[in-house]
């Protein structure tokens, strides 16, 4: 018997829920679903939001339909479905070519396309769930619409759990199953309409085997094999639990923040945004002090963005760990939030006339940037001045802790202060606090 999620598959335009955006009216997906278009176009999207759908919709307009896995094809299949192609083209005959995972084919096997593409002999439906400006080539890309989708929300889930209770073709009213256990499917699926559809068809097969017909979350969690998290993406344990990964980074327990990571990842919460706050964190809490740990964070948010689930989840751990063990200094979020309150109190009288801007006429006649010294003049790099507004000179916004990098940094700043001709004593800022 076929899976759940392929008899649930939809047959028509209207059965289609979720990435309204990507389908918009007169877009190149609705024009190719009405068979107004035959034009080609890439799908670019997480598992389970329904490229593979669309796909066989399209080709409800076309005389000849190929499914390809860019795991099996190769150059030569490409050709043959090309000539032929070309032949039923003459004949006024429509040929739709949909290979999923085409990001997979070499450069040889997408350049077997071109010709077949460009001349439209066939109507190409390329699936990728990695970012296809790496792993697709340009000259096909080019050739091609690309359509980003989006993972399904969690309203769209319901719709496609509730079709799939109901309908004839799916389980056809045999069972119940409560709010919470329709809730559980939906944070774990994360989006993923033929992972949600799986879990619904897993569970209850599982009560079936046990002579039941109600659904309850116990059985979810024998089916997954493990306990599902109490988590609720847009509840106060969503934030409650992201609240605990940042404050375990920040303070440096690895354990916690790897505990935490992965309960946000199993309840299915979106990759991109832990990656977002752990960029926050690395410039919030680490700064100076290890300047990787931004480049980590930013490099782990976009690899997830193109690997995708669950291989993003090394990437995360990755990111976690290590701004978790670097040393910790919020010394620029201090000086960015004492700048931003003399900023508000209307501190910071004129900009110094040695500063201003003196490349318009008559900007020297005011004598703007007339003693500017230009500090690659000199053979230090640096020459004695108050760049400050005379109101705030004095004032010391960075101040650099002792902790990791920020400690040599806070030597430079020393040596940077001297040459300005500064003497300053201590290290608290002589600005507002805020």
């Amino acid at each position: 018997m076929t899976s759940l999620a392929t008899r649930m598959r939809p047959a028509t335009r209207s059965d289609v829920v979720g990435n309204e955006k990507a389908l918009v009216s007169g877009g190149p997906l609705a024009l190719l679903l009405e068979g107004k278009s035959t034009t080609s176009v890439i799908l670019w999207g997480p598992p389970g939001s329904g490229k593979t759908t669309i796909a066989r919709l399209v080709s409800q307009n076309a005389a000849t339909f190929h499914d390809l896995s860019a795991l099996s094809a190769g150059v030569k299949d490409v050709r043959e479905i090309a000539e032929a192609a070309k032949v039923d083209q003459a004949n006024g005959q429509r040929t739709v070519v949909f290979i999923d995972e085409i990001h997979r084919f070499n450069k040889a096997q997408q350049d077997a396309l071109l010709p077949a593409v460009e001349n439209s002999w066939i109507t190409l439906i390329g699936a990728t769930t990695e970012n296809p400006f790496f792993s697709i080539n340009d000259a096909l890309l080019s050739r091609v619409r690309l359509v980003k989708l989006e993972s399904l929300v969690d309203h769209d889930i319901l719709i496609l759990l509730n079709r799939a209770l109901t309908s004839e073709s799916g389980l056809n009213h045999r069972y119940s199953i409560d709010q919470e256990s329709l809730d559980a499917i939906v944070q774990i699926s994360g989006g993923d309409a033929r992972l949600a559809l799986t879990l619904l068809e897993n569970v209850t097969n599982y009560v079936q085997s046990q002579d039941r017909t109600d659904v309850q979350l116990s059985d979810l969690e024998v089916v997954r094999g493990e306990i599902i998290a109490k988590y609720d993406r847009r509840g106060d344990s969503h934030y409650d639990v992201t609240s605990a990964l940042i404050k375990s980074m920040r303070g440096s327990d690895v354990q916690a923040a790897i505990h935490y990571l992965v309960r946000m990842l199993n309840a299915g919460e979106d990759p991109r945004f832990i990656a977002r706050r752990i960029v926050i964190l690395a410039s919030e809490d680490i700064g100076m002090a290890d300047n990787s740990a931004l480049q980590t964070a930013i490099a782990a948010y976009h690899a997830v963005s193109f690997i995708g689930m669950p291989e993003a989840a090394l990437t995360l751990a990755h990111a976690v760990i290590h701004c978790s063990l670097a040393p910790k200094s919020n010394a620029v979020t201090r000086a960015l939030n004492a700048a931003a309150h003399d900023v508000r109190l209307g501190k910071g009288s004129e900009v110094p006339i040695e500063l201003r801007d003196g490349h318009y006429a008559g900007s020297k006649a005011l004598g703007h940037g007339v003693d500017y010294q230009y500090p690659h003049d000199v053979p230090e790099g640096i020459v004695s001045f108050e760049y400050l507004p005379e109101d705030l000179r004095g004032s010391r916004y960075y101040v650099p802790t002792n902790r990791g990098n920020e400690q040599r940094w806070m030597e430079v700043l020393k040596a940077i202060e001297a040459a300005l001709g500064r003497v300053v004593s201590g290290s608290e800022s002589k600005g507002s606090k805020p």
